[in-house]
């Protein structure tokens, strides 16, 4: 279940990095509906040619190889081969669409082990890493503003997964979510520094090691000035690839939590303090 991440406005290419889209937007009833499958089903007429899992698959296609902005009732239609107003059988709109395809992707694995060994701190560090490959993978996911979103069973079966392995950690209600939307920011200020990244290059054309390389003159001069004795200090392999940021991140957060953790069942003021 990912957590609000409030875009910018703007407009970008594949995968782009401006906010665009709002999550909750539609009509909140109908996509409930939807999502649940409550929503009542004409008992007579021609044999439905579509499924709703199917126009939801190929709008999150879409998504994926042209970018969410490309996203449309008409597209959408094209890419199943149909007209586009067969589409408005069965969902009312784009802004329902988002919601739907938004709980299809989050769809928790079925796999126990992909939440960790049975420890809290491992689910929540499977949960960073899992997350950080969902936006990899869809990252117009980045796009949409999702600070009210729609819960279908997508988001509530994986919060149900997590909350089962972290319950262990002894912490309030409020707490527990608050130590998964902690995770979950990390995970989105990540992700997000990786997909800009990855439009600077698609963008400009150069790749990072040749937009450094274009740097590393004048660079090179100005660190042997002495005006920066520590920038100039740091070890050659500081900048390398080899050290996983994002890694180190997340170990320290969950290091974090297990001191407050340990302190709350030591009765340490400093973890009774926010109860």
């Amino acid at each position: 279940m990912t957590s609000g991440t409030s875009g910018t406005s703007g407009k970008g290419g594949k995968g782009g990095t401006g906010g665009t889209e709002t999550s909750g937007s539609g009509d909140i009833v109908r996509t409930l509906e939807l999502l649940w499958e409550t929503g009542r089903r004409p008992s007579r007429g021609p044999k439905p040619a579509l499924t709703l899992d199917q126009i939801v698959e190929a709008a999150v296609r879409v998504a994926d190889t042209e970018g969410l902005e490309s996203v449309s009732m008409r597209r959408v239609a094209a890419e199943l081969g149909t007209g586009t107003m067969s589409l408005y059988r069965y969902v009312p709109g784009k802004a329902e669409l988002l919601d739907l395809m938004l709980d299809r992707v989050q769809r928790p694995s079925e796999n126990p082990a992909d939440l960790g060994d049975g420890t809290w701190r491992s689910a929540l560090q499977a949960l960073g890493r899992a997350t950080l490959d969902l936006y990899r993978r869809h990252p117009w996911l980045l796009q949409v503003n999702q600070s009210r979103p729609i819960l279908g069973p997508s988001a509530l079966d994986g919060m149900e997964k997590v909350l089962a392995r972290i319950k262990p950690m002894g912490l309030s209600d409020p707490e527990l979510i608050s130590a998964i939307i902690m995770v979950d920011g990390y995970v989105v200020g990540a992700a997000r520094t990786q997909l800009y990244a990855q439009e600077a290059e698609r963008r400009t054309g150069l790749t990072d090691a040749e937009f450094w390389q274009a740097q590393t003159p004048m660079l090179e001069k100005v660190l042997t000035s002495g005006r920066f004795p520590l920038m100039a200090s740091l070890d050659e392999n500081t900048w390398g690839t080899d050290f996983d940021h994002f890694e180190f991140g997340l170990q320290r957060i969950l290091d974090g939590l297990e001191v407050f953790v340990a302190g709350r069942a030591e009765g340490s003021p400093s973890a009774t303090a926010q109860q």
